[in-house]
C-alpha cells in the first residue's frame, strides 16, 4: 500500500471528509479484488452528523446511533486498549 490513510466523505451525506489511519493498531483495509471492507467501525463523534457505520464488502451498515453518555466510555476504553496494545508490542520488540 503506497499510503497509510484511507479518506472518504461521510457516508451520511453531510460532505465532511473521513480521514482513517491504516495500521496495525489502527484501522485495516482490505481488498479481495471486488470489493473494500475498512474495519473497525467508523465512528463520526467530532462531526454535527455524529454518524457511526460498517464498510463490509463495499456495503454501509450503519450503527444505531449513540448518545454521548454511551459514546465516551467506549471511547476511553478503546483508547486505553489501543496504548496497551502498544506498549505490549514495544516490550515484545525488546
Amino acid at each position: 500500500m503506497e499510503f497509510g490513510t484511507a479518506i472518504h466523505r461521510c457516508v451520511c451525506g453531510c460532505g465532511s471528509r473521513v480521514v482513517t489511519p491504516i495500521s496495525p493498531t489502527g484501522w485495516q483495509l482490505t481488498y479481495d479484488g471486488e470489493s473494500i471492507t475498512l474495519d473497525p467501525s467508523i465512528g463520526n463523534w467530532s462531526f454535527e452528523c455524529k454518524s457511526h457505520y460498517w464498510i463490509r464488502k463495499s456495503v454501509v451498515e450503519y450503527v444505531v446511533e449513540w448518545s454521548i453518555s454511551e459514546h465516551e466510555p467506549k471511547k476511553k476504553n478503546w483508547k486505553k486498549g489501543i496504548k496497551n496494545l502498544i506498549k505490549r508490542k514495544k516490550k515484545q520488540k525488546k
